[in-house]
């Protein structure tokens, strides 16, 4: 009897083998997505960046067996504005949101006019979920409380989520649901009022795992989109049971290991699927750590003391235009379609949307301001030309203050949620210029040895800003 039992225990594993063979279509056939977000995780929360004590092997592993950006960068350093970017492959200045946040009674929401990652996958016959953080907009009594805010109007088919991140008083946890009516038709309610529901917060990440993975699988006979837009870190942090007093570096180690986790049951669930190789996985964050409560014993967040994340060696973090508020992880993963790489060459994640549309056979919507990197994360199969990066760097009103091309970069206007500007000064009339490959900590201002390129650099600010007229908040 056993060893019957072993025999068909080993005839449905191969069975299960033999399907998953079936299954996978060839690599470059509209292959699977997997877009992995986090909430303010610094550059320096990684094992693979350098940090000691935070262990990541899952996302280390990512890194090192594919394209590990060196130079991955968001247009703003701070949610609302970023994901923006993220989804539409445009400038914040372009949503009309008028802010870099979204708060839960706004008005403003992302445009259904909007073409977002989601839709463009959509339009090719990809499932499209989401599991996670939306922060894009919420039904509010100033917009009517219409469903045009939340995720299902711009390209998801499901979604299992926050409306806003999980610090509001009245963040909400919410999923898609047909017969559903709260806070409007479509959605129903998991949670209310996070963070004091302990319960749910610290439920969230293997929530979306879970969902995550039930997605794949129900959807590894087509292509598929899956976005995993993680609530943390960010502030309050919290893991589950599991994780809680497990690392070396606190709380904010706890959460990481979660995250890590995550990321590495998503992983076995696309080779457990036998859909590894179809599927592109991009792992990011909308910006850098929240420093400004590094030192904040007594506040909504707890005591916050040493558990916001490192932007290190780059100055600053979130709410602020140094390398610390936006420069993030960006790591590309696609086994046998993208080989190991450290990647010197800058990017964005308004590259996203134009890169992943030409990979997929999406049509690319005029008026994006980013770039099809492809070439950048496989050269031996790519062959284009790169648009040479540029990058221009929003604050809190969505209009550029700073802007990058190749090594250099220039400050018009300093912001920093520390209410510090390390002892400089920027503005229009005298902007600050840096080498920000040779000055990774921004510490030497080289403006006055190049006004060539400091007139440059002014002019193209002068041009991005003038494309967003057109964008004015509703």
């Amino acid at each position: 009897m056993k060893q019957f039992t072993a025999a068909c225990l080993r005839g449905a594993m191969a069975l299960s083998g033999a399907m998953a063979t079936v299954l996978a279509r060839e690599p470059l056939d509209r292959p699977n997505v997997v877009l992995i977000y986090l909430d303010d995780s610094g550059y320096g929360d990684y094992a693979h960046a350098g940090n000691p004590v935070i262990e990541t092997p899952n996302i280390s592993k990512l890194a090192a067996g594919g394209v590990n950006f060196t130079q991955f960068h968001v247009t703003s350093p701070a949610c609302s504005a970023s994901r923006y970017s993220l989804l539409t492959g445009r400038y914040p200045g372009h949503s009309g949101f008028g802010s870099w946040v979204i708060n839960p009674d706004s008005r403003p929401h992302l445009r259904t006019s909007e073409t977002t990652l989601a839709e463009g996958l959509k339009a090719k016959g990809y499932a499209t979920g989401m599991f996670g953080k939306w922060h894009l907009g919420n039904p509010s009594a100033n917009n009517g409380m219409t469903p045009d805010a939340l995720p299902l109007a711009h390209g998801f088919d499901t979604w299992t989520g926050t409306n806003v991140s999980h610090d509001y008083d009245v963040a909400q946890l919410l999923k898609s649901d047909p017969a559903g009516k709260d806070p409007v038709p479509g959605y129903s309610v998991i949670a209310r009022k996070l963070p004091s529901d302990i319960a749910a917060s610290t439920s969230l990440t293997n929530r979306y795992t879970e969902a995550a993975v039930e997605f794949i699988a129900a959807n590894r006979e087509r292509p598929f989109f899956a976005y995993v837009a993680h609530n943390q870190p960010h502030l309050g942090l919290f893991a589950a049971e599991a994780f809680r007093g497990k690392s070396r570096r606190g709380l904010l180690g706890d959460v990481m290991a979660e995250i890590d986790d995550s990321v590495g049951r998503i992983v076995k669930a696309l080779e457990d699927n036998g859909v590894a190789n179809n599927t592109l996985v991009i792992f990011s964050s909308d910006n850098g750590p929240w420093i400004r409560f590094e030192n904040v014993a007594d506040s909504k967040y707890g005591d916050t003391r040493l558990q916001v994340g490192y932007a290190q060696p780059f100055r600053d973090g979130k709410g602020s235009n140094w390398e610390g508020g936006h420069r993030v992880p960006g790591i590309f993963h696609w086994p046998g379609v993208i080989g190991p790489l450290r990647q010197l060459e800058p990017a964005s994640t308004l590259d996203v949307v134009p890169t992943v549309f030409a990979l997929c056979g999406s049509e690319v919507p005029k008026g994006l301001d980013g770039r099809d990197i492809r070439p950048l994360l496989s050269p031996g199969r790519f062959k284009e030309a790169v648009k040479p990066f540029e990058l221009a760097y929003s604050g809190a009103d969505n209009l550029p203050n700073a802007f990058r091309e190749g090594p250099w970069k220039l400050h018009v206007k300093l912001i920093s949620q520390t209410g510090s500007n390390h002892g400089f000064v920027a503005t229009r009339e005298k902007p600050l210029l840096f080498n920000v490959e040779e000055d990774l900590g921004e510490r030497i201002d080289r403006a006055a040895e190049h006004p060539e390129i400091v007139a440059r650099l002014l002019g193209k600010i002068d041009a991005v800003g003038a494309s967003f007229k057109s964008a004015a908040p509703r």
